[in-house]
């Protein structure tokens, strides 16, 4: 039996730590770190989830010490995995906690909620955090949503390796904790949205190397870009040197099929990410049988947790 007093307090404490990580995060926005929108909207989300942490992986991978630094800052691999994970991470973890707070209004049993739960992360997460924000990248938003299907498919999956187990054994730890209005709800939520962050990020390592994902991007805005525009030429010696902002404009002003023509990689070439980060080639060379087996395997993980899980936490489907 726990003591609901010391979980009251450490409940409250983590809210006001989640205040001002906001508050930080927010400042930060407007004096400091240039970022796309979608970035800010994820960084936002994420540190709603998961407070200090978040706080801690956004100084560390995301905030530029320095003005004009940012693209330098972000570019090594790892600050890039973790870009693309919490644009998962955001969006996944977004339509868990609303299906879960819709669902308990009707009582339905703790097995029926996990599905209901993964239709509505998946629909997040791909209608609007991947779709909906790529529509500059492939032109129109259902070529977006087949284009990133895959994607979205396989980090949903780990996604939830990490927050469904970890949902389940709280809730039966502590009933009542299925109630949204409910403080222990948002401390459940917390824990299992950090747990879905470490099974999420290593597939979203993979897919930001394989280029079938970005990672974190500089905001077009700022002065230190070099806008690419495809009716002029590109300086030889800017070549190494674009950021993720002219690859925003290329995406916005260049067509889908010549994009992907002139962002096509040699697969037999490994992409170094410290020239390349953030630049996204549609992951060139990775063959659907690859897409597939990964796709079955993550899917396989999941029922894996799961069922694992089951062993310890009654799942019920009536």
């Amino acid at each position: 039996m726990y003591d609901e007093g010391m979980v009251n307090g450490i409940l409250l404490l983590w809210s006001i730590l989640t205040a001002g990580a906001l508050a930080f995060l927010v400042y930060d926005f407007t004096t400091n770190t240039p970022m796309m929108g979608v970035m800010k909207l994820a960084w936002f989300l994420v540190l709603l989830y998961t407070g200090p942490v978040g706080l801690f992986l956004y100084l560390l991978s995301c905030r530029q010490p320095l003005p004009g630094t940012h693209d330098a800052y972000i570019s090594p691999h790892w600050k890039q995995a973790i870009g693309s994970m919490m644009h998962c991470v955001a969006g996944d973890a977004t339509g868990i906690i609303l299906a879960a707070g819709i669902v308990y209004a009707f009582g339905l049993p703790n097995g029926i909620d996990l599905f209901v739960e993964y239709a509505a992360a998946f629909a997040v997460g791909l209608l609007v955090f991947q779709a909906l924000f790529m529509l500059g990248m492939y032109g129109g938003y259902w070529k977006a949503v087949r284009g990133t299907f895959f994607a979205e498919f396989v980090s949903m999956n780990m996604v939830m390796v990490g927050m469904f187990p970890v949902m389940l054994l709280l809730m039966h730890e502590f009933p009542g904790a299925d109630n949204p209005l409910d403080p222990r709800f948002w401390g459940v939520m917390s824990v299992a949205t950090m747990a879905g962050m470490v099974t999420a990020f290593p597939i979203n390592s993979w897919m930001v190397r394989t280029g079938l994902k970005h990672g974190m991007m500089t905001a077009p805005e700022t002065g230190q870009k070099i806008l690419m525009k495809t009716d002029a030429p590109k300086p030889a010696s800017s070549a190494e040197h674009v950021g993720h902002a002219g690859m925003k404009g290329m995406a916005q002003e260049m067509p889908h099929d010549q994009m992907e023509k002139s962002m096509a990689m040699d697969p037999a070439k490994p992409m170094d990410m410290g020239a390349t980060a953030g630049h996204y080639h549609h992951g060139a060379g990775i063959s659907p049988q690859l897409k597939w087996t990964v796709g079955l395997a993550t899917l396989a993980a999941l029922f894996a947790a799961v069922a694992l899980t089951g062993w310890l936490v009654p799942i019920r489907f009536a």
